[in-house]
């Protein structure tokens, strides 16, 4: 089942969507692989810090955040990765790791990968590492309003 509060804001928001169970799988490539989902269509949440600001960094699982050039796409002084001991608890109906890629709802600011946003549709963590939810980009776009910017060299 996914994340309570996701569901509901994709139910009353009135988005169709796919609910995809797995086999625990703790990596993008991983659950890509285990769900049978293209690594390019795979979205992955990577906390970072902006300006000391937790922010969502979403990009293709096959992709890699690229920490200069985030910081200069977010006009930031400063741009590191979050420990997940600085996040765990901003998501509490979450396991570590498997939240998904909607800060709106966490109060959050969302970066997403151009190459991201070039996709029909795309999947993503649940709240869990058995559970992914696939819906179109376009929905997520509009629900979430991420900055699309290049956030990886691949």
């Amino acid at each position: 089942m996914p994340v309570r509060k996701l569901k509901d804001f994709l139910d009353s928001n009135n988005i169709k969507y796919l609910t995809i169970s797995h086999s625990a799988a703790y990596t993008a490539q991983q659950i890509a692989a285990t769900a049978h989902i293209p690594g390019k269509e795979l979205a992955k949440t990577v906390m970072v810090k902006i300006d000391g600001k937790m922010s969502m960094a979403v990009l293709p699982a096959s992709c890699k955040v690229d920490f200069n050039l985030l910081k200069k796409t977010a006009g930031a002084k400063k741009v590191e990765l979050a420990s997940e001991e600085e996040f765990k608890d901003m998501f509490p109906e979450c396991e570590v790791g498997a939240m998904p890629p909607f800060g709106n709802l966490y109060g959050m600011e969302v970066f997403v990968e151009k190459n991201l946003a070039e996709d029909k549709e795309i999947a993503f963590n649940a709240g869990s590492h058995t559970e992914l939810i696939k819906l179109t980009y376009s929905d997520f776009e509009r629900l979430v309003k991420p900055k699309v910017v290049k956030l990886s060299s691949a």
